[in-house]
């Protein structure tokens, strides 16, 4: 894929993050951020696209990412969400969770804020009983964390203590967590079920609880439709996509095969979210595309020669609204391609905003991709 430019930075990449843009900005997403793992000195970095080389022939970016800045960070790197346009939350298997702000003006970073041991086993004064932060969603300034321990914590940026914390909101390893709404979350966990938190009540229960079938499959991550929130996907250890309407029933609408390895993230796209993407440990990532709507099947408009419209208006309203949630999403209505044919680790990460895409491997790597929908 000529569109893709790649940056060796000698340290395995667990997360990669789009700086968000302004509200009314035009310009392409310019900054990322990358957080990695496994590696004797674990760091937080901040990449630069922005002016990637001259344009090719073809229109095609040419050049790779300039690091910025980065800092150590102590332990591997679980999960990583942007704030705001200056400050990063990142989730550490220590169980601490840091805000870095990054500093334009001189192009370093520093910790802002930290919440040492938000997770841990046994008690927060044992010098060796940090839990992993696993999870981390943010909606300026709350945030909420979730971890191996079960625990599930609400803090606002600028704030030492905790807003609230709910100690022990899972028996299981809570593994990703995101906003339904201002005062709703949604967590994910390693008995494969989802459970709907809302914040405003004070007793320590989830107000609904929905399950795989069977087999207790863990469930790695969560992402919730931008536009319509009880649309949620998520996936897991078996490689499979769920997808789900949290208004009806307790299992997922639709089951899809996907990777051959565990999923480590699904995000939708945030402003075109009939497009959802996934990356996995089996070292693909795929671009899952339900756009292809009923208004471009002409056969299907107008059919034996008569217009149709009266009828056709409504059956693509119904498309749009449903791509995810037919009986069979896969019929005539999902083109699925895998952007990375010949990688063989795990990718860990991946970010899209606008037409670009990066992601971060264990072949210690970063990868951009400014053409996504060329």
């Amino acid at each position: 894929m000529e569109d893709v430019c790649a940056k060796f930075v000698s340290q395995k990449i667990s997360k990669t993050r789009w700086r968000p843009l302004p509200a009314a900005a035009l310009q392409l997403p310019d900054l990322f951020a990358t957080g990695s793992w496994d590696n004797e000195d674990n760091r937080i970095s901040i990449w630069s696209v922005g002016h990637l080389g001259n344009v090719g022939l073809n229109g095609e970016y040419q050049g790779e990412p300039q690091l910025l800045c980065d800092i150590r960070h102590n332990g591997d790197v679980m999960d990583m969400q942007f704030l705001d346009q200056e400050r990063i939350v990142v989730a550490s298997s220590t169980g601490t969770v840091t805000i870095f702000r990054h500093h334009q003006n001189n192009q370093t970073l520093s910790a802002n804020q930290r919440w040492e041991k938000a997770h841990y086993h046994v008690d927060q004064d044992t010098c060796c009983g940090g839990a992993a932060c696993t999870g981390i969603i943010c909606n300026n300034p709350d945030i909420v964390t979730v971890g191996e321990d079960g625990r599930i914590n609400h803090f606002k940026a600028d704030q030492k203590d905790a807003v609230r914390t709910i100690d022990n909101a899972d028996s299981s390893t809570l593994h990703a967590v995101t906003f339904l709404r201002t005062t709703e979350i949604l967590t994910v966990n390693s008995i494969g079920q989802l459970k709907i938190w809302d914040l405003r009540q004070q007793r320590n229960e989830p107000s609904q609880i929905f399950s795989l079938t069977g087999d207790r499959v863990p469930l790695h991550c969560v992402d919730r439709h931008p536009n319509q929130q009880h649309i949620v996907a998520t996936g897991g250890q078996d490689g499979m996509l769920s997808i789900w309407d949290i208004r009806q029933g307790t299992m997922p609408v639709s089951l899809l095969n996907a990777h051959e390895a565990e999923m480590w993230e699904v995000h939708f796209h945030p402003s075109s979210p009939d497009h959802l993407f996934t990356c996995s440990e089996d070292g693909s990532l795929w671009h899952w595309d339900t756009s292809t709507d009923i208004a471009e099947k002409p056969s299907f408009l107008h059919q034996g020669g008569r217009s149709t419209t009266y009828f056709s208006h409504n059956t693509i309203n119904q498309s749009i609204v449903s791509a995810w949630l037919s009986n069979d999403p896969t019929k005539d209505r999902m083109e699925i391609t895998n952007l990375i044919p010949n990688q063989t680790l795990s990718v860990n990460s991946l970010d899209v905003l606008g037409p670009c895409l990066v992601y971060g491997t264990d072949a210690e790597a970063i990868y951009v991709n400014r053409q996504l929908f060329a």
